[in-house]
């Protein structure tokens, strides 16, 4: 849980018509050369937010090693996914299957959890638009709004107190920059 509140913060807002996920991307140093991260994201030097399938991105607050493990894996998983049943995986289907093995992980002895929160975004036909969160224990739960990472708490207070049930995208994205 250190790590996780060390790190920049990822916010996530679920829409009407769409989920946001903005991450606060941290310069950990001034000689840090910023030029060989891939423009638009999805991977390179210090990216916070991963796409997983077609369907699902995720964002990550805490070690990136073990960010970057569970990502393979769960790229590994909804793949497997799409290859039996000829469809994306669900939502919150891949978020289960991420969160059994991270509290596996708690479980066992010579083992250490991993010490990463993920905020998952995507749709899919059953249930639309979706947001959910899981931490290091392996829990996982939907949100309407939420964040992860260093200042938390800050963030969820304004995220409480500006939220609307029907709010649209683009005032979602305007609320995240706050």
């Amino acid at each position: 849980m250190e790590a996780i509140s060390h790190a920049g913060t990822v916010l996530g807002v679920l829409a009407a018509d769409g989920v946001v996920l903005a991450a606060e991307k941290k310069v950990t140093g001034k000689l840090l050369d910023l030029s060989v991260t891939k423009e638009g994201g999805y991977g390179g030097s210090g990216e916070k937010i991963y796409l997983l399938t077609d369907n699902v991105v995720v964002g990550v607050a805490g070690l990136t090693a073990d960010a970057n493990s569970l990502i393979n894996y769960a790229r590994t998983a909804a793949q497997r996914h799409l290859f039996t049943f000829n469809e994306d995986i669900p939502v919150e289907q891949l978020a289960q299957r991420l969160c059994d093995l991270k509290q596996g992980y708690t479980q066992y002895g010579g083992l250490r959890p991993f010490g990463v929160s993920l905020l998952y975004a995507g749709w899919d036909p059953y249930f639309q638009f979706q947001l959910y969160l899981s931490d290091p224990s392996g829990n996982y739960s939907g949100w309407k709004a939420t964040c992860i990472g260093a200042n938390n708490g800050t963030a969820q207070s304004l995220l409480k107190q500006e939220y609307k049930e029907d709010i649209k995208v683009e005032e979602a994205i305007a609320l995240v920059m706050k």
